[in-house]
């Protein structure tokens, strides 16, 4: 029966170090991607590599999902394997067992942290019009192209080391990173 971790954060910058400290675990996933969807590379290896008996821990709800439905689905999911998994922050864990009380935060909780998202995304549009209507915002211009950011990386360089020599964002070399 293995304790496993997954972390996440939404940029490379940011450290995880802070979500599981103090909890004796055998593996952890650490994903550093936003939250938006399911998509990630780490969260479908752990979700292949954990087995009935196991249980997964994660620091907080928003770690997991940012979408009542992926949350929901991934909950179920990992409990149809036999797995727990608990968030410690909101001190709720799921086994699989029937417990209305439980199921009803993590409703409740899912849809706060979706809202949350959804009213941050709607901040940013209205601050991206503000600043178009202003002349300030002109859209982000491509600095270098693609083909200069994957030679680099075939070179070897980092993404960070990539992104400080080209002059360009770390979330540009991983975009191009990922659709090689």
């Amino acid at each position: 029966m293995a304790q496993v971790g997954y972390v996440r954060v939404s940029t490379v910058d940011q450290n995880t170090e802070r979500q599981l400290d103090g909890i004796q675990l055998d593996r952890v996933f650490e994903d550093k991607c936003s939250g938006k969807d399911t998509n990630r590379p780490k969260l479908a290896e752990m979700l292949a590599y954990v087995r009935a008996g196991d249980t997964i821990h994660v620091h907080d709800i928003s770690r997991m999902a940012r979408n009542l439905e992926d949350l929901l689905a991934l909950v179920k999911g990992i409990n149809a394997k036999g797995v727990a998994i608990e968030f410690h922050k909101e001190h709720l864990d799921f086994t699989g067992e029937a417990s209305p009380m439980q199921e009803l935060m993590l409703s409740m909780l899912g849809a706060v942290y979706q809202f949350e998202r959804s009213m941050l995304l709607e901040r940013q549009r209205e601050g991206i019009a503000i600043a178009k209507a202003a002349g300030k915002y002109k859209g982000g211009k491509p600095k270098v192209d693609a083909q200069t950011i994957i030679a680099e990386l075939k070179l070897g360089t980092s993404i960070r080391k990539t992104a400080e020599k080209l002059g360009v964002g770390i979330s540009t070399v991983q975009r191009v990173k990922a659709a090689i």
